[in-house]
């Protein structure tokens, strides 16, 4: 069973130090660098370890005691943004040979070529065994936070949108790739399956125009039944008569019932400024003295670095990109004795 990892708990409120102890705190991190550990060493028994090092650095009669112990620098090759340095303790844990680490750069931090940023020290040969699980690890994250910066520079100031992630994540990695998105500057969406209710083209397949305002409606209620500390309620629309329709029937529906994102899908940019438009002329309830804000609207579906601008430009409120994760490039991260 997968844990609650949000727990009432909003992860875009939390600094990022705060957020990787509320993701560690799943487990599912744990697993993860277990996992990574057994692919390299092989499965416990025998045979486990690496045998290069074993080869060479035999346990008894070093042929060069003095660099036993080594101290290594994780350097980073190419400029970027670093993600993934709040995992080095984890890793090290994971692995065998008590090896200590010095982290220099903080995550989220942008870094030229050549500048370390973090040490590791112990056995010459328990830190060549950590070294390409800790690398993939850091060098997945940092591209990922790389191009969320990029992504996110692109929308211009002043605008209401926000970035987020999707759920197009490596499968095992999903919370450390979404913590990733937000050491560049994005924010997370839903975590999962488990934490809120985003209700898509195949949920309502089928269903007649009529009848869709209604339905969304009572999911929404059963949603927030089912799970009270539900993150938030999502409909994807991929035509403004569907969001006319959800609009329509959400100026009566109760807090249960209420949506709080609308998703645009692959809408082009003029019609997202329809679709704000017409949310717009739907008074706020706030300044109708009630409690609810108006529902935010989500544009999704195709967002690249030359077509973000003019979609933040529609007046939308966030904007999910798949290709935060899914498309980024590994930044060139290496381990120097």
């Amino acid at each position: 069973m997968v844990p609650n990892l949000l727990n009432r708990v909003d992860p875009n409120a939390l600094s990022l130090t705060k957020l990787y102890a509320h993701l560690a705190q799943s487990g599912l991190i744990t697993r993860l660098l277990e996992l990574a550990r057994d692919e390299d060493l092989g499965p416990p028994g025998a045979g486990h370890g690496d045998i290069t090092s074993a080869a060479c650095f035999p346990a008894a009669g070093h042929a060069r005691a003095n660099q036993s112990r080594v101290m290594a620098r994780v350097v980073a090759r190419q400029p970027g943004v670093i993600a993934g340095l709040a995992a080095i303790p984890d890793i090290l844990r994971a692995f065998p040979g008590g090896l200590q680490a010095e982290v220099i750069v903080p995550d989220g931090a942008r870094v030229e070529a050549g500048q370390t940023l973090a040490t590791i020290s112990g056995e010459r040969s328990h830190v060549l065994v950590v070294e390409r699980t800790l690398l993939n690890l850091i060098g997945r994250l940092s591209g990922i936070a790389t191009r969320t910066a990029t992504f996110a520079a692109a929308i211009p100031a002043g605008l209401p949108a926000r970035l987020l992630d999707t759920r197009k994540t490596t499968p095992g990695l999903r919370v450390l790739e979404k913590y990733a998105v937000r050491c560049g500057g994005g924010l997370c969406h839903r975590l999962g399956l488990h934490d809120a209710v985003l209700i898509k083209d195949n949920h309502i397949a089928g269903l007649a125009l009529s009848e869709l305002g209604a339905w969304v409606a009572a999911a929404a209620e059963r949603g927030r039944t089912l799970r009270p500390d539900l993150a938030f309620v999502e409909v994807e629309v991929d035509s403004l008569e569907q969001l006319r329709a959800i609009l329509h029937t959400q100026q009566a529906a109760s807090t249960k019932q209420r949506v709080d994102f609308v998703l645009l899908d692959n809408m082009a940019p003029a019609t997202m400024a329809a679709a704000v438009a017409m949310r717009d002329a739907i008074p706020d309830a706030i300044t109708r003295g009630e409690s609810t804000p108006r529902i935010l609207l989500e544009a999704s579906g195709g967002v690249t670095l030359e077509s973000i601008a003019s979609i933040a430009q529609s007046g939308v409120d966030r904007i999910s990109v798949g290709g935060l994760t899914h498309s980024a490039t590994q930044l060139d991260v290496a381990l120097d004795l």
